[in-house]
């Protein structure tokens, strides 16, 4: 049984940073495409980046230049870390997995066959 767990949430000042993480089981780890989706409050979820199987990474534009993804396989967890937040960057963030060889935009959120239960962030302004 898969399960993703997410930590690193938290309360951060506007211009702050936070270090999101999601550790994974159940499965072989190396083989998973990575997402992560957040949810800002009385929004839907929205692609925030992601990360395949073999290392290649796209980030949603509105984070990019300040949010990066990476996984270290031998921790089987992937990290986004998250540089000069926002308050618009507030909201329930998401880790999510699929484990396929064929390729699938990432960006989507039916991409993805596992979800953990998100960990809150809120950015003071």
């Amino acid at each position: 049984q898969v399960q993703l767990v997410e930590s690193g949430g938290g309360l951060v000042q506007d211009g702050g940073s936070l270090r999101l993480s999601c550790a994974a089981s159940g499965r072989t780890f190396s083989r998973a495409n990575m997402g992560w989706f957040r949810q800002p409050p009385g929004n839907d979820r929205e692609f925030v980046a992601a990360i395949t199987w073999n290392g290649s990474s796209i980030l949603a534009d509105s984070v990019k230049g300040r949010f990066t993804i990476s996984r270290d396989n031998a921790k089987n967890t992937v990290y986004l870390q998250m540089n000069t937040l926002k308050p618009e960057d507030t909201g329930v963030y998401f880790c999510a997995a699929v484990w396929t060889t064929i390729p699938r935009a990432l960006t989507g959120r039916q991409a993805y066959d596992y979800w953990g239960q998100g960990t809150q962030v809120t950015v003071s302004s």
